[in-house]
């Protein structure tokens, strides 16, 4: 049975300071053949859209919360999205 592909925003929350989140990302979602886009990054928040089947977002969304360790992941919030969003640059808060 095939999976409708779903698109979510991911609302991530917590202490992005080091570098390595957003490079850590790409390649877990390029593991899982999820297409991903970043939306805004700022020290304490990330947004991040994701398209896929809905069990390996819901993986996608399990790793960061482990995240690399060098950043720390208070919450995530998965809200659905229409459609992907255009760009894959994200604007700094």
């Amino acid at each position: 049975m095939t999976q409708i592909d779903q698109t979510q925003k991911f609302i991530m929350r917590g202490r992005f300071g080091a570098d390595s989140f957003i490079p850590w990302m790409d390649r877990h979602a390029r593991k899982l053949g999820l297409e991903k886009r970043i939306i805004a990054v700022s020290p304490e928040r990330i947004e991040m859209a994701v398209k896929g089947p809905p069990a390996l977002i819901d993986a996608m969304e399990m790793a960061c919360s482990l995240g690399p360790i060098d950043i720390w992941v208070e919450d995530i919030e998965c809200l659905p999205l229409n459609a992907m969003p255009k760009s894959d640059e994200p604007v700094s808060h």
